[in-house]
Formats: C-alpha cells, sequence, structure tokens
C-alpha cells in the first residue's frame, strides 16, 4: 500500500525527466511551475493530514485507507489527460487532499500489532517500499517512455496511466486485506480469520503489556474535541514536531532536483531514470541498518541523528566543490551519495508512538508529526531558486546551516528527555508505595502527562 502511494506522490520526478513540462507549457518559467506544483501538493497533504487521521479514528484504518487508495487513483489516472498549467495544478490539490493522513492512518494501525521495541524495525520494512518503488518506477520509466508516441502520447501520459491502474488495483485489494485489529481478523470472506483464539490471547496480551494504554479506546472510537485539544497542546511531544520540521529538509532539494540535475549535466531521459537506482538500493540498506541499530540498542536520537551527520559533508562537497555540475560524473556521484543516507524516519515515527502513550493522544501526535514533516518539505522547496541555479550556492549553504540545525535539534530533544524523566523520578520516588497505587488508579492525567510514564530517548 504505502508502494502505492509512493507510486502516484513521486512518478512526477520521472515524468519531468520526459517531456511533461514542456508539453504543459510550463518551459517559460518550468522549474518555477514544478515548484510550486510540489508546494501545493505538500500543502494539500499538510492540511488533509489531521481530518483524514480523525475520520481514520471514527471509521476505522481498515475502511479508511482502501477509500482514500481508490480515491486518489482515479485523480493519478486522470493526469495522462492534463492539458496545461491549471489541469497541472488541480491534480496536485486533489492528490495532496486524497493521500493526506494516509501515513498517521497506517501508523496507528500498526501499533495495534506491535510493541514500541518491534514498530520501529517494521516501520523500516515499510519505508523500504519507499526506495524499492524508487527503483520499480524508474525501471518502469525507462521501458514505459519507449511507448512514446504510441496512440499519440507522450511517454509520461503512458507513465501517469499505468501507474494510476497499478494503485487502483492495490486500493481494491485492500478492501479485503486488511484487518481492523488483531481481534478482528474473521470476515464473510476469511471466516476462520487469521488467527486461533490462543494467538489472539498471545498477541494482544504482549501489546497491552508492553503499552497498557492501548487498551484505552477501540479501533472505531472517534476522538473527542477534548481530547483533541489536549493532544495538540501537549508540549512534551513538540520536541518531536520540530525534527520532524528540520531533519529532512538538507536531502529534500536535492532529491526532488536529481533529475533535472542529471538531464542538466548531460545524461538522457533514459540513462536519467536508470541512475537514480543506486542511490535507492544503498538507502534501502541504510534504512533497514539503522533502525535495526536503534532497536537493538533502544537509542532513538543519538542513533537517528546520524542521518544528519552523514548528509553533512555531501551538502558542503556540493556547496564549495568548484567543478560541481561541470563534471557530470563526479557530481552524480556527490548526488548518490547524499541520497544514500540513513533514513532515520521510522525510528522517529515509532518514537511519536511511543512517546504518545495512549491511542487518542498517538492518533493525533501522529498526524501532527507528519505534518511537520510536510511543513519541512515545503520549505525546502523555496532553497534552490532559480536565480542561483545551476550551482545553486546559495542554497546549498542554506541546507549546511539547516543541516547542522538538525544535529543540535537531536541533541536538544534527547537532553530534554533525559532532564523530564529525572525530574518526574525525583517526584515520583517521594511518594509512599500507597500513594503510588492511588495514583495509577484514579489520576485523570493521560498519555505523556502521567507521572508514571518515562519518555524514550
Amino acid at each position: 500500500m504505502f508502494f502505492a502511494l509512493q507510486v502516484d506522490r513521486g512518478n512526477l520526478v520521472q515524468a519531468v525527466s520526459d517531456t511533461l513540462l514542456t508539453d504543459l507549457n510550463l518551459t517559460t518559467n518550468g522549474e518555477c511551475d514544478y515548484n510550486y506544483g510540489n508546494i501545493i501538493f505538500r500543502l494539500s497533504f499538510l492540511v488533509a493530514e489531521l481530518p483524514s487521521q480523525l475520520v481514520s479514528k471514527k471509521l476505522g484504518p481498515d475502511r479508511w485507507i482502501p477509500i482514500q487508495m481508490v480515491l486518489w487513483s482515479v485523480v493519478a489516472i486522470s493526469q495522462c489527460a492534463l492539458t496545461d498549467r491549471k489541469t497541472f495544478f488541480t491534480t496536485r490539490v486533489l492528490l495532496g487532499v486524497l493521500e493526506g493522513g494516509f501515513i498517521p492512518d497506517i501508523v496507528l494501525w500498526l501499533s495495534y500489532f506491535y510493541t514500541s521495541r518491534e514498530l520501529p524495525v517494521r516501520l523500516s520494512f515499510f519505508w523500504t517500499s519507499l526506495s524499492v518503488t524508487t527503483i520499480i518506477t524508474s525501471l518502469l520509466a525507462f521501458a514505459v517512455f519507449h511507448l512514446s508516441g504510441v496512440h499519440g502520447l507522450a511517454g509520461w501520459r503512458w507513465l501517469f496511466l499505468i501507474e494510476g491502474l497499478i494503485t487502483l488495483a492495490i486500493g481494491l485489494s485492500s478492501f479485503f486485506m486488511m484487518p481492523a485489529s488483531v481481534v478482528q481478523t474473521k470476515t464473510w470472506f476469511r471466516p476462520k480469520g487469521w488467527f486461533t483464539d490462543r494467538e489472539i490471547a498471545i498477541v494482544a496480551n504482549r501489546v497491552l503489556r508492553d503499552d497498557p494504554s492501548k487498551g484505552d479506546m477501540h479501533n472505531r472510537q472517534a476522538i473527542t474535541p477534548t481530547r483533541l485539544w489536549g493532544a495538540i497542546k501537549d508540549y512534551h511531544m513538540w520536541p518531536l514536531y520540530l525534527i520532524g520540521v528540520i531533519v529532512y529538509i538538507p536531502q529534500s532539494p536535492v532529491n526532488s532536483y536529481i533529475t533535472l540535475t542529471l538531464r542538466s549535466v548531460g545524461f538522457n531521459k533514459f540513462n536519467t531514470n536508470l541512475l537514480t537506482i543506486p542511490a535507492s538500493v544503498f538507502h534501502i540498506f541504510n534504512l533497514l541498518l539503522i533502525t535495526w541499530i536503534s532497536s537493538r540498542l533502544n537509542q532513538w536520537a543519538l542513533v537517528a541523528m546520524f542521518q544528519a551527520i552523514w548528509t553533512l559533508p555531501c551538502i558542503i562537497a556540493l556547496r564549495f566543490w568548484p567543478d560541481v555540475i561541470s563534471n557530470a560524473w563526479g557530481t552524480y556521484a556527490v548526488v548518490t551519495v547524499l541520497l544514500s543516507y540513513p533514513y532515520c524516519h521510522a525510528i522517529v515515527v515509532a518514537w511519536v508512538s511511543r512517546n504518545a502513550n495512549n491511542v487518542g493522544n498517538r492518533s493525533v501526535s501522529a498526524a501532527l508529526y507528519n505534518m511537520s514533516v510536510q511543513a519541512g518539505d515545503i520549505a525546502a522547496y523555496f532553497v534552490y531558486r532559480d536565480d542561483d541555479k545551476p550551482k545553486y550556492r546559495r542554497g546549498n549553504t542554506a541546507l549546511i546551516a539547516i543541516n547542522i540545525l538538525a544535529i543540535l535539534v537531536f541533541i536538544g530533544a534527547k537532553v530534554y528527555y533525559v532532564f523530564e524523566n529525572r525530574r518526574r523520578d525525583k517526584v515520583w520516588n517521594t511518594k509512599s508505595e500507597q500513594e503510588k497505587a492511588d495514583y495509577i488508579k484514579e489520576t485523570r492525567e493521560q498519555g505523556s502527562k502521567r507521572l508514571d510514564f518515562r519518555f524514550a530517548h
């Protein structure tokens, strides 16, 4: 399902390596229109995050996610009929609105099945599909672009049509593949379910022992306005939202412009798409490795920070190397190393889920975190400007500063949670055993505000 999401939100990168910009009369200000299209998509995606999550909590992710997928696949298919700037921007808005909320929806659904220690690794498999999708769509674009001219359609039109149909097929099948929860896998077409009664008891109990808050709400219970506002103003989660805004900016402009950059240094549209594959392969390996290390060491901030440490020297090279752009293969090597970075997103998403500490807060916090990521992505589209190309010296200087800030934000988040845990320990240890028992039984504090809860860091 994440493959389907990434296909339809990421295939614009392949489409612009063909003739999309010229066919839609965007060449006069082409890269700016390309930027505006990405910004419009991200804004729409961001705005839809929280409403989508609230709908998902009411209907259940197993119902809402397949509905989302079918709806956005229809829009994705319609992109094969784009005619101008207006229709391009319109489909960007619709895709953003319909895809927004998918990621926190699926993270919430996965949290029903796995413990907090297991979730990061499972999410790493989830985000591995991002790179796998890039590899597959690059190969598919290489093949599909050879259809250019068949039935009078450009290659990029065939790309949108074929990949949209793939998403539609996955969306329709998801109606039958997603169980509501561990204890609700039986349906009319799957009468025996996925688990025996004994297996259900084992899975449910181990998840609840790890996080008793997962029993606070059932999976089709709406979030009340009071609970929503309480989750939004939970300042203990704000360091993680700040991470979401900042840490993904340094590599975002390079990733968005990779096909345009490779075309500008002389590679044709076929080789351009093939040349993006090595970075995706290394990206998969590094993503799985860094997430496994985090889970193994039970360390979140310091391990996730390695993403920013990896990208910093590459951005410095893009800024200060005199032969950047003029040396085609050298530029390609630097960009490939940069985009092979160990992606910390799975770690931070699981970190948000862990520190939210109940289902209601987790649902809202997942959406707010993903909104912060989208906000950072929107900011990233303003880094590379037309008057700064082709070497983007000014933009890369800004990326260096942001990259250093990302390292400091990770360190700051860890320090904050360590000190908050120590403060709570100090207060908790002054209570008698009876006072502790009374607090656990009677407190109205929820989620991360509970005095007996300790933050992961």
